[in-house]
């Protein structure tokens, strides 16, 4: 089961206890599920009862335990723990792993994207600095992506030709009167085009909007300390597992996880809701350094992809090369929205 489905089951939830006459509530529609904080379990939480408790005209922990017994009746649940003022903690199956990596291989790049924000026309615009240029074309993708209809404006005239030659900036610049919301991160230090397209970009684009980005050799730097090479890195092994397995004669089959693997399928989870986070927020950062986590939680698991000397290819192997292939999507998808390349060899 994955957040986005989950999501739908805890409203199908809220239904059930409102045809029930359990609740006296409109259905919301939508929820948010998301990792446990502090003092939680399992493997998701949502603020649902405290949502719910003030027109419901009772406390958030009622409404919880009237909600629980309608997830628990829903297949792939195993457990729903109340804690807090009304936090609802969900423990799903094993089987939901699986669920998760087929449905990241079946959208394959389209992973993430979603119609959350369709019909919502979003207009943005820049200064012309090539930070802020860089910005906007991403956020114009990010927004896209998730169903938004964007225009872009940037003031002073439309970018440097340099920008879209060197950084591969693409704005479509819309010149019709109007309001528009302003992009307007920390400027560049320095001259970012030496740097080329990729590192170029990731310079610009990793630092919150908010930071002063560094332009320095270091995002040209092949070794562990640079992020956006552990990002390309972690993407390129997954690809280069894919090609060895099949010389071996098998092929990925998503199945069972064992718990070393929970904090990258926590990641592949979240990429949706980082996606509609930095849509929301106009905050290409989020993205990226969600990259950053997700090639940091794949990487120690690659080695265990691949069977050993003369070990046989085991449902074990076949499934983390899956779990393998589903983190390579999501890091080719993400480095596709912010604009930079994803080499399968490196």
């Amino acid at each position: 089961m994955t957040p986005v489905e989950l999501s739908r089951t805890v409203l199908h939830a809220v239904r059930r206890a409102v045809d029930a006459g359990e609740l006296a509530v409109a259905v919301p529609e939508r929820v948010v599920v998301a990792p446990p904080g502090p003092g939680g379990c399992g493997d998701y939480a949502t603020n649902v009862a405290l949502q719910l408790a003030r027109p419901a005209g009772q406390p958030p922990g009622r409404v919880a335990e009237i909600l629980r017994p309608h997830l628990l009746g829903t297949g792939g649940i195993t457990d729903v723990v109340v804690t807090g003022p009304g936090f609802l903690n969900i423990s799903l199956r094993d089987a939901a792993s699986a669920a998760l990596v087929r449905e990241i291989l079946r959208r394959g790049s389209r992973y993430g994207r979603s119609e959350t924000l369709a019909g919502q026309a979003v207009r943005l615009r820049a200064r012309r600095e090539v930070r802020a240029c860089v910005h906007l074309d991403v956020l114009a993708r990010i927004l896209r992506s998730q169903g938004a209809l964007v225009r872009t404006g940037c003031e002073g005239g439309p970018p440097e030709a340099e920008w879209g030659r060197v950084l591969g900036v693409r704005i479509d610049v819309d010149d019709q009167p109007g309001r528009y919301a302003d992009v307007h991160p920390v400027p560049a230090p320095a001259d970012p085009l030496p740097l080329g397209r990729d590192a170029g970009r990731w310079a610009l684009l990793h630092p919150a909007p908010h930071d002063r980005p560094r332009l320095g050799d270091e995002h040209l730097e092949q070794r562990e300390s640079n992020p956006l090479f552990r990002v390309r890195y972690a993407h390129a092994r997954t690809r280069a597992l894919l090609r060895n397995a099949a010389d071996l004669g098998f092929t990925p089959e998503p199945g069972p996880e064992t718990e070393e693997a929970r904090p990258l399928l926590q990641a592949l989870a979240d990429h949706p809701r980082v996606l509609q986070g930095a849509a929301t927020h106009h905050a290409p950062d989020r993205l990226a350094r969600h990259l950053v986590t997700v090639a940091d939680a794949v990487l120690p698991l690659l080695p265990a992809a691949l069977p050993l000397g003369e070990e046989k290819p085991s449902a074990a192997h076949r499934s983390r090369l899956a779990l393998a292939e589903a983190a390579g999507t999501v890091l080719a998808g993400g480095l596709s929205l912010l604009g930079i390349d994803a080499p399968d060899h490196l």
